[in-house]
């Protein structure tokens, strides 16, 4: 959620331009993150709830790639996408520790 934040206060630095461009894709991209974990979460099954995990981090990484590009386009210095870009790296690295414990989880109960 700190990260939707986040990045909801970086787009204001983007053009108007790109309104429907790369702030509406950051922006469904960032939003897509928690949402996706919290269907997850209410799915009845342990595996429905890991593929839910992992489009989670599939949209975190598609967060970092549109901060990237609006880094090299000049919309953003790199200082600005720092925050953002550690907070991405650190929740993949906490949903695959989650997807890792739920898989062995899974393992048990079959």
């Amino acid at each position: 959620m700190d990260l939707v934040v986040g990045v909801y206060g970086l787009v204001g630095r983007l053009p108007l331009s790109e309104q429907y461009g790369l702030t509406s894709q950051l922006r469904r991209a960032v939003v897509s993150v928690p949402a996706n974990i919290a269907e997850g979460f209410g799915r009845w099954h342990v595996k429905e709830f890991i593929r839910f995990l992992l489009v989670a981090n599939g949209s975190a990484k598609e967060v970092e790639t549109h901060l990237l590009i609006a880094t090299r386009l000049g919309f953003l210095k790199l200082a600005h996408i720092e925050s953002p870009m550690r907070a991405t790296e650190e929740i993949s690295k906490m949903i695959f520790a989650l997807r890792d414990k739920l898989s062995k989880r899974a393992a048990l109960i079959l």
